[in-house]
């Protein structure tokens, strides 16, 4: 019997958009088993597979029939993406080149055996990171080193300003889908791209504040400000340039410290250093993976408080995405510590959304959660926490929450369409 596999909508979708994943021409009540696979641009197999059983028509509908185990159990549409595991350990699924879409590969097999039963249908779903009309502009400015995605339509648009933690180089794949959804994001590398530092030790301030400039000087943006989308490294990075630079308005900051982190940054003379920490404090999981979210000492505790970013002069509003599950470090202790010095300065109370169950690693919808990796900057396996499936729904509504604040504080807008999760 040949079954067929569909995907709706049909043809090539967003990476961050939800499909309806069925199978029909099968058997009543037969047990089948379904299987994705996608390989990134450097050949790597990531795959994830999950047992179902057909209904009394002899369909199967995702959106409707649980999953009876695999890779995930439970009603989950999405799993087979979320789900998807490396074949070699330790790798995490990212988009390198954001001009090509990424194909999974879909089959459906007889029986509840991922590597022994028959073949009875294929598809194959195609997943981009442009969105139509979606425009993008490598830049090379001055000392900028970027790549501007800018959304359909003539504009002017709100700009954002992208910046992931410190594994280096450029990463376009969330400005890119970002784009799509009605901002200019400037995707934003920092060190150990092309000319710019090897190290972050000599990265300074000043460089981000050229960014900001050439972004409120681009024909396509609106002003008089830009927001700031941060990571990790990238988060405490967004809140030093709302407390030092002009023209900042809503930064949104995933997992970030309230320190400055890793490495002294410079800018205008000054340096800030960067927060101490003890390595020898580090565990190790029972997987062999390093554990580092007890190495950072307390930045409340160290002398003069050096190392903190001073938010008496930031330029708010913030976001904070928190996962609660983040083994890096303790991102849930500094936000409520940026809350409360925010406030004892008279600056309005942030916004903080904490995610159970979530670890370091927030991507856009449907990555699949990245617990541990090898760190390009340190080559360790290096453990960053989050329990899958929890994981895979954060991602899913800090999405959302992240466009609707910038929609909110960017564009004025009150909400955006609310995604589907």
């Amino acid at each position: 019997m040949a079954a067929t596999v569909t995907v709706e909508p049909t043809g090539r979708c967003l990476w961050d958009e939800p499909v309806r994943i069925a199978v029909r021409g099968l058997a009543p009540g037969q047990p089948v088993t379904l299987r994705a696979s996608l390989r990134d641009e450097k050949g790597a197999l990531f795959r994830a597979h999950a047992r179902y059983r057909a209904d009394a028509t002899g369909q199967l509908d995702l959106e409707r029939a649980p999953a009876l185990g695999g890779s995930f159990a439970g009603l989950e549409p999405m799993g087979l993406l979320w789900a998807l595991e490396p074949e070699k350990p330790l790798l995490r699924l990212v988009k390198r080149d954001v001009q090509t879409p990424f194909a999974v590969q879909l089959e459906v097999l007889d029986g509840h055996e991922p590597e022994a039963g028959r073949l009875l249908g294929r598809a194959v779903h195609e997943r981009a990171f442009l969105g139509p009309g979606v425009r993008r502009e490598p830049v090379r400015a001055g000392r900028v080193r970027a790549t501007l995605f800018l959304p359909p339509g003539t504009g002017p648009f709100s700009g954002i300003i992208d910046l992931f933690g410190t594994g280096g180089g450029l990463c376009e794949y969330r400005a890119s889908l970002l784009a799509g959804h009605g901002f200019a994001v400037l995707a934003l590398a920092y060190f150990r791209f092309e000319d710019l530092p090897e190290y972050l030790n000599d990265v300074h301030l000043e460089y981000f504040e050229e960014a900001v400039h050439f972004m409120l000087q681009h024909p396509k943006m609106k002003g008089p400000s830009v927001g700031l989308l941060g990571f990790s490294k990238g988060g405490d990075l967004c809140l030093s340039m709302a407390s030092f630079l002009k023209n900042i308005t809503a930064t949104v900051l995933i997992n970030a410290c309230v320190a400055n982190t890793i490495a002294p940054l410079h800018y205008k003379g000054m340096i800030i250093p960067n927060l101490s920490n003890d390595p020898g404090k580090h565990a190790i999981t029972e997987s062999g993976l390093l554990d580092f979210m007890d190495i950072w000492n307390n930045p409340l505790e160290e002398p003069n408080h050096q190392s903190l970013i001073p938010l008496e002069k930031a330029q708010g509003p913030f976001l904070f995405i928190v996962g609660m599950d983040d083994h890096n470090w303790k991102s849930e202790c500094y936000a409520r510590i940026a809350s409360e010095r925010l406030q004892a300065h008279g600056k309005d109370k942030p916004q903080i959304i904490y995610y159970p169950g979530t670890g370091h690693c927030i991507d856009p919808p449907y990555f699949p959660p990245s617990r541990a990796s090898v760190h390009a900057l340190l080559g360790q396996a290096i453990f960053y926490g989050g329990e899958p499936k929890a994981h895979s729904r954060a991602q899913v509504d800090a999405w959302q929450q992240i466009q609707t604040f910038f929609h909110k504080h960017l564009n004025g807008k009150k909400s955006v369409k609310p995604s589907k999760i």
